[in-house]
């Protein structure tokens, strides 16, 4: 049986935009599945919280915020599936579960959201538990964990690895509304530390993604010490 890798896709790939990317993602997927098999949770991006933006503003609460958020992810993934073809399974499993039971028939697997309350990076931190993932890619929009914002001080530092304690105190302070953006999550780091599941954070870039794939170290490696 080959391994099998879990991917956090960048709901960002999913724009309006990004039509061609997302085939050209889809083509390296179907090409990577010949040695080893990705189980794919894209994420909300944009188009999720401009529809958590919205229904708040009429006064939506916050568990109902997090269904809509899921809704759209789960349609990112339709796309997906799409873009893969037969090489996919056919709809998004909804629960971990189904997502095993996915994974048990070899093909790629897209899934968006499972559960309120759980952002995306914690979803995927579950299903690489649950289909013993030899590893866990979280493709971001950024190329690491950087000590400070990159987007506003040109002097901030990349961790090439950073352990999990100190990425912990990093995110304490975060809050966890819906449509929040965030690199890792609490619930995430919990699951990435009890299950030992080898952790990297990297830039949602088709070559920087196959380097990973291949054991090249990308981005920012979680490390559990």
């Amino acid at each position: 049986m080959r391994k099998r890798i879990a991917i956090k896709l960048s709901g960002s790939l999913f724009g309006m935009e990004d039509t061609k990317r997302l085939k050209q993602f889809a083509e390296f997927f179907v090409r990577i599945s010949k040695i080893c098999q990705p189980i794919i949770i894209a994420g909300g991006g944009t188009i999720a919280r401009h529809y958590i933006s919205h229904a708040r503003s009429s006064g939506a609460d916050e568990s109902t915020l997090d269904e809509l958020g899921i809704e759209v992810s789960r349609l990112n993934a339709r796309l997906l599936i799409f873009a893969l073809q037969e090489k996919a399974y056919p709809h998004p499993p909804t629960n971990l579960k189904e997502v095993a039971h996915a994974a048990d028939s070899g093909l790629i697997v897209v899934t968006g959201g499972l559960h309120p309350g759980q952002s995306t990076n914690a979803t995927a931190a579950l299903i690489a538990e649950k289909v013993r993932a030899y590893a866990f890619l979280n493709a971001t929009d950024v190329d690491g964990v950087y000590d400070s914002d990159p987007k506003k001080h040109k002097n901030a530092k990349k961790f090439k690895k950073i352990p999990i304690k100190k990425l912990r105190s990093m995110l304490v302070h975060q809050d966890s509304i819906a449509g929040g953006y965030d690199l890792m999550d609490i619930v995430a780091l919990k699951v990435i530390e009890r299950s030992k599941i080898k952790t990297q954070i990297l830039k949602a870039d088709v070559k920087t993604l196959e380097k990973a794939i291949k054991g090249s170290p990308e981005g920012t490696e979680i490390t559990l010490t």
